[in-house]
């Protein structure tokens, strides 16, 4: 669970520089604080204050299976990077009404803007899915 600490304190400080003011713009990359009132892409925002209920549901099912499955001590580290990071975006939504977001790429196409905790677990779920192919 220590990396999960990890995970939601790094994200919850720098999520804390960018509701602070911090900006910066780039000619690629610029950091500026939005706020994502859906999941990935602004899907499923027409949800709105149930969206966020949702969302501890399936972090508490995932904790669960996590921990009832003996998952967390084969995979302790990408587990908590998965749990800190997915628990980061859900206080995120019950302290700010959205997902804090701050990374907009903007080179050559417009991507989704977001952040260290969505960086955190696509890292996470791609450990998980090698970690278990390789131990088959």
């Amino acid at each position: 669970m220590v990396a999960a600490l990890i995970a939601l304190a790094a994200d919850q400080w720098v999520k804390h520089l960018f509701l602070e003011g911090y900006t910066l713009k780039g000619a690629c990359v610029s950091l500026i604080l939005t706020f994502n009132r859906g999941v990935a892409f602004s899907m499923l925002a027409f949800l709105g204050p149930w969206l966020k209920w949702l969302q501890a549901l399936l972090l508490a099912g995932l904790t669960l299976y996590v921990v009832a499955g003996g998952y967390l001590r084969r995979y302790a580290v990408p587990a908590g990077l998965l749990l800190g990071a997915g628990f980061s975006n859900l206080l995120d939504r019950f302290l700010h009404g959205g997902v804090v977001d701050y990374v907009s790429w903007h080179c050559g196409f417009e991507f989704a803007v977001f952040n260290l905790a969505d960086v955190l677990i696509d890292l996470a779920v791609a450990w998980l899915l090698w970690a278990s192919f390789k131990n088959k």
